[in-house]
Protein backbone atom coordinates (compact mmCIF):
# COMPACT_ATOMS: atom_id res chain seq x y z
CA UNK A 1 0.00 0.00 0.00
CA UNK A 2 1.03 3.42 -1.24
CA UNK A 3 0.41 6.88 -0.17
CA UNK A 4 1.91 9.53 -2.19
CA UNK A 5 4.86 7.35 -3.40
CA UNK A 6 5.83 6.30 0.36
CA UNK A 7 5.30 2.83 1.99
CA UNK A 8 2.86 2.24 4.36
CA UNK A 9 1.23 -0.34 6.55
CA UNK A 10 -1.92 -1.40 6.45
CA UNK A 11 -4.29 0.58 8.44
CA UNK A 12 -5.54 -0.95 11.49
CA UNK A 13 -8.95 0.10 12.72
CA UNK A 14 -8.68 -1.02 15.71
CA UNK A 15 -5.81 0.68 17.29
CA UNK A 16 -7.68 3.60 17.47
CA UNK A 17 -10.75 2.40 19.51
CA UNK A 18 -10.41 3.88 23.09
CA UNK A 19 -8.92 2.03 25.85
CA UNK A 20 -11.59 1.72 27.97
CA UNK A 21 -14.03 0.37 25.80
CA UNK A 22 -11.66 -1.94 24.41
CA UNK A 23 -11.52 -3.22 28.21
CA UNK A 24 -15.12 -3.54 28.35
CA UNK A 25 -17.27 -6.43 29.08
CA UNK A 26 -20.16 -6.36 26.58
CA UNK A 27 -23.95 -6.12 27.85
CA UNK A 28 -25.38 -9.51 27.28
CA UNK A 29 -29.30 -8.95 26.58
CA UNK A 30 -32.31 -11.34 26.70
CA UNK A 31 -32.53 -13.25 22.97
CA UNK A 32 -35.77 -12.35 21.52
CA UNK A 33 -38.39 -15.29 20.31
CA UNK A 34 -37.34 -15.76 16.76
CA UNK A 35 -33.54 -16.32 17.91
CA UNK A 36 -34.86 -18.60 20.90
CA UNK A 37 -37.36 -20.46 18.59
CA UNK A 38 -34.36 -21.45 16.55
CA UNK A 39 -32.54 -22.44 19.54
CA UNK A 40 -35.07 -24.69 21.59
CA UNK A 41 -36.10 -26.02 18.47
CA UNK A 42 -39.89 -24.45 19.43
CA UNK A 43 -42.37 -22.19 17.83
CA UNK A 44 -42.68 -18.96 19.49
CA UNK A 45 -46.30 -20.23 20.94
CA UNK A 46 -44.72 -23.22 22.72
CA UNK A 47 -42.56 -20.79 24.99
CA UNK A 48 -43.18 -19.46 28.57
CA UNK A 49 -40.96 -16.64 28.44
CA UNK A 50 -40.74 -15.68 32.04
CA UNK A 51 -36.98 -13.99 31.76
CA UNK A 52 -37.27 -10.10 31.31
CA UNK A 53 -39.68 -8.95 33.38
CA UNK A 54 -41.57 -8.52 29.98
CA UNK A 55 -45.75 -7.81 30.59
CA UNK A 56 -47.16 -11.17 29.52
CA UNK A 57 -50.87 -9.48 28.88
CA UNK A 58 -49.15 -7.01 26.13
CA UNK A 59 -50.07 -3.50 25.51
CA UNK A 60 -53.65 -1.73 24.94
CA UNK A 61 -55.49 -3.32 22.28
CA UNK A 62 -56.51 0.30 21.46
CA UNK A 63 -53.00 0.87 19.99
CA UNK A 64 -53.24 -1.52 17.49
CA UNK A 65 -55.60 0.45 15.92
CA UNK A 66 -53.82 3.88 16.11
CA UNK A 67 -50.87 2.27 15.16
CA UNK A 68 -52.84 1.42 11.81
CA UNK A 69 -54.28 5.06 11.34
CA UNK A 70 -51.22 6.87 12.10
CA UNK A 71 -50.65 8.69 8.49
CA UNK A 72 -46.87 10.32 9.31
CA UNK A 73 -44.80 7.04 9.66
CA UNK A 74 -42.95 9.55 6.57
CA UNK A 75 -42.21 12.33 8.53
CA UNK A 76 -39.33 12.65 11.05
CA UNK A 77 -40.57 12.66 14.71
CA UNK A 78 -41.23 15.90 16.87
CA UNK A 79 -38.22 16.62 18.20
CA UNK A 80 -39.30 17.88 21.48
CA UNK A 81 -42.01 15.29 22.25
CA UNK A 82 -44.36 17.99 22.77
CA UNK A 83 -47.61 16.08 22.44
CA UNK A 84 -46.45 12.96 24.57
CA UNK A 85 -44.43 15.46 26.98
CA UNK A 86 -48.24 17.25 27.70
CA UNK A 87 -49.81 13.73 28.16
CA UNK A 88 -47.13 13.01 30.68
CA UNK A 89 -47.49 16.29 32.45
CA UNK A 90 -51.02 15.72 32.83
CA UNK A 91 -50.56 11.90 34.33
CA UNK A 92 -47.57 12.84 36.38
CA UNK A 93 -49.41 16.48 37.94
CA UNK A 94 -45.65 17.35 36.66
CA UNK A 95 -44.90 20.78 34.58
CA UNK A 96 -43.91 19.50 31.78
CA UNK A 97 -40.65 21.63 31.24
CA UNK A 98 -39.30 18.77 33.65
CA UNK A 99 -40.02 16.56 31.63
CA UNK A 100 -37.93 14.38 28.65
CA UNK A 101 -39.02 11.56 26.49
CA UNK A 102 -36.24 8.66 25.61
CA UNK A 103 -36.22 5.95 23.41
CA UNK A 104 -35.89 3.82 26.59
CA UNK A 105 -35.09 4.87 29.82
CA UNK A 106 -31.64 3.44 28.56
CA UNK A 107 -31.02 6.10 26.53
CA UNK A 108 -31.80 8.94 29.49
CA UNK A 109 -29.38 6.64 31.41
CA UNK A 110 -26.50 7.27 28.80
CA UNK A 111 -27.60 10.77 28.51
CA UNK A 112 -27.02 11.78 32.20
CA UNK A 113 -23.78 10.02 31.94
CA UNK A 114 -22.80 12.23 28.66
CA UNK A 115 -24.30 15.57 31.08
CA UNK A 116 -22.59 14.91 34.23
CA UNK A 117 -19.79 12.51 33.97
CA UNK A 118 -16.35 13.30 32.89
CA UNK A 119 -13.54 11.17 32.45
CA UNK A 120 -12.53 9.76 35.91
CA UNK A 121 -15.32 10.70 37.88
CA UNK A 122 -17.06 8.20 40.18
CA UNK A 123 -20.29 6.61 39.59
CA UNK A 124 -21.71 4.77 42.49
CA UNK A 125 -23.33 1.50 41.85
CA UNK A 126 -25.09 -0.67 44.24
CA UNK A 127 -25.22 -4.17 42.59
CA UNK A 128 -26.78 -6.49 42.32
CA UNK A 129 -29.12 -4.50 40.12
CA UNK A 130 -30.08 -3.03 36.98
CA UNK A 131 -26.41 -3.70 34.42
CA UNK A 132 -27.17 -0.62 32.43
CA UNK A 133 -25.61 2.07 34.97
CA UNK A 134 -21.96 -0.01 35.15
CA UNK A 135 -22.11 -0.33 30.82
CA UNK A 136 -22.94 3.10 30.57
CA UNK A 137 -20.28 4.05 33.19
CA UNK A 138 -17.34 2.58 31.13
CA UNK A 139 -18.92 3.79 28.38
CA UNK A 140 -18.02 7.41 29.54
CA UNK A 141 -15.13 7.36 31.02
CA UNK A 142 -16.24 7.13 34.64
CA UNK A 143 -15.13 4.91 37.14
CA UNK A 144 -17.29 2.56 38.64
CA UNK A 145 -17.01 2.33 42.82
CA UNK A 146 -19.37 -0.43 43.62
CA UNK A 147 -21.23 -0.57 47.25
CA UNK A 148 -22.69 -4.40 47.45
CA UNK A 149 -25.99 -4.61 48.89
CA UNK A 150 -26.80 -5.66 52.31
CA UNK A 151 -27.41 -10.15 52.37
CA UNK A 152 -31.25 -8.66 52.48
CA UNK A 153 -30.36 -6.64 49.17
CA UNK A 154 -31.02 -3.04 51.42
CA UNK A 155 -29.07 -0.53 50.19
CA UNK A 156 -25.79 0.08 52.52
CA UNK A 157 -26.59 3.89 53.36
CA UNK A 158 -23.99 4.29 55.69
CA UNK A 159 -21.21 2.97 53.45
CA UNK A 160 -22.17 5.06 50.09
CA UNK A 161 -22.26 8.32 53.16
CA UNK A 162 -18.32 6.90 54.36
CA UNK A 163 -17.91 6.09 50.45
CA UNK A 164 -18.44 10.04 49.33
CA UNK A 165 -16.89 11.53 52.06
CA UNK A 166 -13.67 10.25 50.62
CA UNK A 167 -14.24 10.46 47.13
CA UNK A 168 -14.20 14.30 45.74
CA UNK A 169 -15.16 13.15 42.38
CA UNK A 170 -17.99 11.21 43.48
CA UNK A 171 -20.77 12.57 41.28
CA UNK A 172 -23.66 10.31 40.46
CA UNK A 173 -25.69 7.32 42.07
CA UNK A 174 -28.17 5.17 40.94
CA UNK A 175 -30.79 3.25 42.49
CA UNK A 176 -34.11 1.14 40.99
CA UNK A 177 -36.71 1.18 43.42
CA UNK A 178 -38.16 -1.43 43.89
CA UNK A 179 -34.77 -2.75 42.66
CA UNK A 180 -34.15 -5.36 40.21
CA UNK A 181 -33.49 -8.11 40.44
CA UNK A 182 -34.72 -8.82 43.82
CA UNK A 183 -37.70 -6.59 43.98
CA UNK A 184 -37.24 -4.42 47.56
CA UNK A 185 -37.98 -0.66 48.08
CA UNK A 186 -36.06 2.12 49.22
CA UNK A 187 -36.94 3.28 52.72
CA UNK A 188 -38.09 7.06 52.63
CA UNK A 189 -35.83 8.05 55.19
CA UNK A 190 -32.79 6.46 53.13
CA UNK A 191 -33.39 8.08 50.31
CA UNK A 192 -33.79 11.59 52.16
CA UNK A 193 -30.41 10.69 53.67
CA UNK A 194 -29.08 10.19 49.91
CA UNK A 195 -30.10 13.19 48.66
CA UNK A 196 -28.48 15.30 51.77
CA UNK A 197 -25.41 13.95 50.48
CA UNK A 198 -23.56 16.04 47.14
CA UNK A 199 -24.59 13.99 44.62
CA UNK A 200 -26.88 13.30 41.74
CA UNK A 201 -29.41 10.42 43.00
CA UNK A 202 -30.96 9.00 40.02
CA UNK A 203 -34.29 6.98 41.12
CA UNK A 204 -34.91 4.24 38.78
CA UNK A 205 -38.68 3.18 39.00
CA UNK A 206 -38.97 1.12 35.80
CA UNK A 207 -41.36 -1.21 38.30
CA UNK A 208 -42.91 1.34 40.35
CA UNK A 209 -46.49 0.59 38.99
CA UNK A 210 -46.18 -3.06 40.61
CA UNK A 211 -45.46 -0.95 43.98
CA UNK A 212 -48.02 1.91 43.69
CA UNK A 213 -45.60 4.32 45.59
CA UNK A 214 -43.79 6.47 43.34
CA UNK A 215 -41.47 9.72 44.65
CA UNK A 216 -41.48 11.28 41.10
CA UNK A 217 -43.12 14.29 42.72
CA UNK A 218 -40.41 14.59 44.88
CA UNK A 219 -38.05 16.04 41.80
CA UNK A 220 -39.64 19.68 42.74
CA UNK A 221 -38.22 19.69 46.11
CA UNK A 222 -34.90 17.82 45.46
CA UNK A 223 -32.34 20.01 43.46
CA UNK A 224 -30.37 16.99 42.72
CA UNK A 225 -33.01 14.21 41.86
CA UNK A 226 -34.10 12.59 38.79
CA UNK A 227 -36.43 10.10 38.49
CA UNK A 228 -36.92 7.69 35.28
CA UNK A 229 -39.67 5.76 34.20
CA UNK A 230 -40.91 3.77 31.22
CA UNK A 231 -43.78 2.05 29.05
CA UNK A 232 -41.61 -0.99 29.02
CA UNK A 233 -43.31 -2.48 32.01
CA UNK A 234 -46.66 -1.78 32.57
CA UNK A 235 -48.02 -0.21 29.26
CA UNK A 236 -46.30 -3.48 27.63
CA UNK A 237 -44.41 -1.27 25.15
CA UNK A 238 -40.38 -2.98 25.38
CA UNK A 239 -40.51 -3.47 21.52
CA UNK A 240 -41.10 0.12 21.47
CA UNK A 241 -38.62 1.22 23.87
CA UNK A 242 -40.12 4.37 25.07
CA UNK A 243 -39.15 6.02 28.69
CA UNK A 244 -39.00 8.88 29.99
CA UNK A 245 -37.15 11.10 33.04
CA UNK A 246 -38.36 13.96 35.18
CA UNK A 247 -35.47 16.32 36.10
CA UNK A 248 -34.67 19.60 37.73
CA UNK A 249 -35.58 22.62 35.45
CA UNK A 250 -31.67 23.93 35.71
CA UNK A 251 -30.36 20.84 34.00
CA UNK A 252 -32.75 20.81 30.87
CA UNK A 253 -31.19 23.81 28.90
CA UNK A 254 -28.17 21.79 28.69
CA UNK A 255 -30.06 18.00 28.28
CA UNK A 256 -31.39 19.49 25.46
CA UNK A 257 -28.42 20.16 24.07
CA UNK A 258 -27.09 16.38 24.02
CA UNK A 259 -30.37 14.31 23.36
CA UNK A 260 -30.58 13.21 19.51
CA UNK A 261 -33.32 15.16 17.86
CA UNK A 262 -35.39 12.35 16.05
CA UNK A 263 -35.00 10.14 19.47
CA UNK A 264 -38.26 8.81 20.04
CA UNK A 265 -39.56 7.37 17.01
CA UNK A 266 -43.40 7.85 15.77
CA UNK A 267 -44.56 4.58 16.13
CA UNK A 268 -43.53 5.20 20.12
CA UNK A 269 -44.78 8.14 20.55
CA UNK A 270 -48.37 6.94 19.31
CA UNK A 271 -48.38 3.85 20.89
CA UNK A 272 -47.33 5.86 24.53
CA UNK A 273 -49.89 8.55 23.85
CA UNK A 274 -52.54 5.11 23.75
CA UNK A 275 -51.10 3.73 26.67
CA UNK A 276 -51.72 7.18 28.81
CA UNK A 277 -55.41 7.52 27.36
CA UNK A 278 -56.05 3.83 28.37
CA UNK A 279 -54.48 3.92 31.50
CA UNK A 280 -57.41 2.33 33.46
CA UNK A 281 -57.31 -0.61 31.85
CA UNK A 282 -53.20 -1.28 31.70
CA UNK A 283 -53.86 -0.84 35.43
CA UNK A 284 -56.03 -3.02 35.51
CA UNK A 285 -53.67 -5.23 33.80
CA UNK A 286 -50.84 -4.47 36.79
CA UNK A 287 -53.62 -5.81 39.40
CA UNK A 288 -53.47 -9.06 37.65
CA UNK A 289 -49.78 -9.53 37.53
CA UNK A 290 -49.29 -8.39 41.16
CA UNK A 291 -52.28 -11.00 42.11
CA UNK A 292 -50.78 -13.29 40.59
CA UNK A 293 -47.18 -12.41 41.61
CA UNK A 294 -48.52 -12.89 45.55
CA UNK A 295 -49.89 -16.36 44.27
CA UNK A 296 -46.77 -17.34 42.75
CA UNK A 297 -44.75 -16.29 45.68
CA UNK A 298 -47.08 -18.70 48.17
CA UNK A 299 -46.61 -21.56 45.54
CA UNK A 300 -42.76 -20.98 45.17
CA UNK A 301 -42.58 -21.19 49.37
CA UNK A 302 -43.77 -24.78 49.45
CA UNK A 303 -41.00 -26.18 47.15
CA UNK A 304 -37.71 -27.32 49.66
CA UNK A 305 -35.33 -25.99 46.58
CA UNK A 306 -36.38 -22.53 46.77
CA UNK A 307 -36.15 -19.43 49.05
CA UNK A 308 -38.01 -16.60 47.57
CA UNK A 309 -37.61 -13.35 47.99
CA UNK A 310 -40.79 -10.94 48.88
CA UNK A 311 -40.98 -8.39 45.97
CA UNK A 312 -42.61 -5.20 45.23
CA UNK A 313 -41.90 -5.58 40.82
CA UNK A 314 -43.40 -7.51 38.42
CA UNK A 315 -40.93 -10.63 38.99
CA UNK A 316 -39.86 -12.95 42.06
CA UNK A 317 -35.97 -13.42 42.65
CA UNK A 318 -35.30 -16.90 44.46
CA UNK A 319 -32.09 -18.18 46.01
CA UNK A 320 -31.94 -22.26 45.11
CA UNK A 321 -31.03 -24.61 47.76
CA UNK A 322 -29.08 -28.00 47.73
CA UNK A 323 -29.03 -28.11 43.78
CA UNK A 324 -27.36 -26.01 40.97
CA UNK A 325 -28.96 -23.05 40.14
CA UNK A 326 -27.64 -22.79 36.70
CA UNK A 327 -28.79 -26.22 35.97
CA UNK A 328 -32.28 -25.95 37.50
CA UNK A 329 -32.58 -22.88 34.49
CA UNK A 330 -31.41 -25.35 32.12
CA UNK A 331 -33.96 -28.22 33.02
CA UNK A 332 -36.32 -25.62 32.52
CA UNK A 333 -35.37 -24.79 29.38
CA UNK A 334 -35.52 -27.80 28.07
CA UNK A 335 -39.31 -27.93 29.20
CA UNK A 336 -39.93 -24.72 27.16
CA UNK A 337 -39.88 -22.11 30.05
CA UNK A 338 -37.21 -19.38 30.05
CA UNK A 339 -36.24 -17.84 33.98
CA UNK A 340 -33.25 -15.97 34.44
CA UNK A 341 -29.70 -16.94 36.03
CA UNK A 342 -27.35 -14.73 37.25
CA UNK A 343 -23.63 -15.71 36.86
CA UNK A 344 -22.50 -12.58 39.28
CA UNK A 345 -21.34 -12.65 43.02
CA UNK A 346 -23.63 -13.13 45.24
CA UNK A 347 -26.22 -14.20 42.89
CA UNK A 348 -24.66 -17.65 41.47
CA UNK A 349 -26.94 -19.65 43.22
CA UNK A 350 -29.77 -17.70 42.26
CA UNK A 351 -32.97 -17.90 39.49
CA UNK A 352 -35.61 -14.78 38.79
CA UNK A 353 -38.82 -15.36 37.40
CA UNK A 354 -40.90 -12.96 35.68
CA UNK A 355 -44.39 -12.87 36.26
CA UNK A 356 -46.84 -14.66 34.21
CA UNK A 357 -50.12 -15.02 33.44
CA UNK A 358 -52.25 -17.59 35.65
CA UNK A 359 -52.14 -20.14 33.00
CA UNK A 360 -48.07 -20.02 32.67
CA UNK A 361 -47.65 -19.74 36.53
CA UNK A 362 -49.48 -23.20 36.57
CA UNK A 363 -47.47 -24.71 33.42
CA UNK A 364 -44.40 -23.49 35.54
CA UNK A 365 -45.36 -24.94 39.10
CA UNK A 366 -45.84 -28.43 37.43
CA UNK A 367 -42.56 -28.34 36.13
CA UNK A 368 -40.85 -27.53 39.53
CA UNK A 369 -43.09 -30.40 41.07
CA UNK A 370 -41.81 -32.79 38.21
CA UNK A 371 -37.91 -31.64 38.70
CA UNK A 372 -38.51 -32.04 42.42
Amino acid sequence: MSFHGLITMPFDLTKLVRPEIAEMDAYTPILPFDVLSKRLGRSADEIIKLDANENPYGPSPRIYEALANERYYHIYPDPGNNVLREALSRYLSIDKSRIMVGHGADELIDLIMRLLIQPGDVVIDCPPTFGMYSFDTGLNGGVLTNISRRPDFSVDVNAITSTIAKSPNAKLIFLTCPNNPDGGVLSDDDLRRLLDLPIAVILDEAYVEFHGISRVNWVTEHENLIVLRTFSKWAGLAGLRVGYGVFPEAVMPQLWKIKQPYNVNVAGTVAALESLNDAEHLMGTVGKIVEERERLYRELNQLDFLRPYPSRANFILCRVVNRDARQLKLDLEGKGILVRYFSKPGLTDHIRISIGRPDQTDVLLAAFSELR
